[in-house]
């Protein structure tokens, strides 16, 4: 235990000087080695599934003892079929490209200077989420397999469950040769580690990726001293076009709202174009409601749909991470386009269309990190991308956007050779 707060800030400058000396060593770790360590970090998580089953039980208690929504409980319990995901995602990681060292860009000047862009590591990553004790092994793995060092500072809620999950991953380091310092937890649940991290630890800290709520990414957002990756929240539009095929747009609605409601890729407004709202609305709104899902509508909706409850404008504004949804019909592709760029966190937004025309509009129009035609927002997901797991979705304009794995998690130089060469 820490008895004085000047006791955190040295168990969190410790960290930080550790974990820089690990990001030297994994810098120069060849892809082979990074790849073994892995694949028996995954060995060690599945051997450790008695452990981390029974803490997780411990905090699932906890949780439910505290009133906490089912929402919450859904994405902090764990179960046999979520460790062997874990574990699977660990090795899905491994199997992926190494980005360090990629050329994504070269040329020759005029001079006969050869200028390469390549992929370096950032350094040491801090990621700070709250429930998901997942996130625990798939920030870890993704930041090692880009070469970086990570600090992870999970949630109070899923502390004895992230922390059986790291010691598996610290095993698995060990096993195979690379630092247990790599993939540090903070050992306290204590808020004030939070405000150590967002200052950079003395410059140890290149990158924060927070993962979590509203509340926490506002503060990440507003206090931190360090670059940050992330999203505010997951305000998503499904827009049915008047080109919609009917049976199309009722399933990727329903999957997009209802598959899981607590993640931030889970649909919150369905827009329908006046065009096509008489064949077309009722059958979705229909099946959500079969499904569970609570409708709320504007008054132009609930004309159409009575049992839709009113819809204020403060729903269009609200991530409801629950079975939820707020509807509106709109005027064809440009009245979608103009309520996404008033209500949209821009984080994810589909378009149900055989128009293709009306898709490339819509595309070209809509400004948000993921766009998708035809298709779930619950795709909004780095192992749907391929990327083999994320460490998060930034929303943001620079660097990395969208979904983050391993070559967002990189930063690049330029190597220029040359044969002698002086500028005049």
């Amino acid at each position: 235990m820490l008895d004085k707060p000047s006791d955190l800030a040295a168990v969190m400058a410790d960290m930080g000087a550790r974990a820089k000396a690990a990001a030297r060593v994994l810098a120069q770790t060849p892809g082979a080695a990074k790849d073994a360590a892995l694949r028996t970090m995954a060995e060690a998580v599945e051997a450790a599934a008695p452990e981390i089953l029974a803490a997780n039980a411990a905090d699932v208690e906890r949780a439910r003892g505290a009133g906490m929504a089912a929402s919450f409980i859904d994405r902090l319990r764990l179960d046999e079929a979520r460790i062997a995901g874990i574990a699977a995602a660990l090795r899905d990681i491994a199997a992926l490209p190494d980005p360090v060292g990629a050329v994504t860009e070269e040329w020759t000047r005029p001079n006969g200077l050869r200028i390469r862009r390549v992929r370096t590591p950032i350094g040491t990553i801090g990621v700070i989420y709250e429930s998901r004790p997942n996130v625990t092994a798939d920030a870890g793995a993704l930041c090692l397999k880009a070469g970086n060092a990570a600090i992870l500072r999970g949630g109070s809620d899923s502390a004895l469950s992230s922390r059986a999950i790291h010691a598996a991953l610290a095993r698995g380091l060990e096993a195979a040769g690379l630092p247990a310092d790599a993939i540090q937890i903070v050992p306290v649940s204590d808020r004030a580690a939070v405000g150590e991290m967002l200052a950079g630890l003395g410059g140890a800290i290149d990158v924060i990726v927070p993962r979590g709520g509203r509340s926490l990414v506002e503060r990440v957002q507003r206090d931190a001293r360090v670059p940050v990756f992330a999203h505010l929240e997951g305000l998503c539009h499904v827009y049915v076009d008047k080109a919609a095929d009917p049976a199309m747009a009722v399933e990727v609605t329903l999957n997009s709202k209802m598959r899981r409601t607590g993640i931030c890729g889970s649909a919150e407004t369905l827009l329908v174009d006046q065009a096509a709202a008489r064949t077309h609305l009722g059958p979705i709104l229909d099946a959500l409601r079969a499904a569970g899902c609570e409708v709320r509508g504007s008054d132009a909706v609930r004309a159409l749909y009575p049992d839709a409850a009113p819809a204020t404008e403060e729903d269009f504004r609200t991530e409801y991470l629950d079975a939820i949804i707020s509807v509106e019909i709109v005027d064809g592709v440009e009245g979608a386009i103009a309520h996404i760029a008033r209500f949209s966190s821009g984080h994810t937004e589909a378009i149900v269309t055989q128009d293709e025309a009306a898709a490339a509009r819509f595309f070209g129009a809509v400004d948000s990190a993921i766009l998708l035609h035809n298709a779930s927002t619950q795709f909004a997901d780095g192992g749907e991308f391929g990327f083999g797991g994320e460490i998060g979705i930034a929303t943001g304009k620079m660097h990395a956007r969208g979904p983050v794995g391993v070559e967002q998690l990189t930063s690049f130089n330029y190597r220029v050779s040359g044969t002698g060469q002086l500028r005049p």
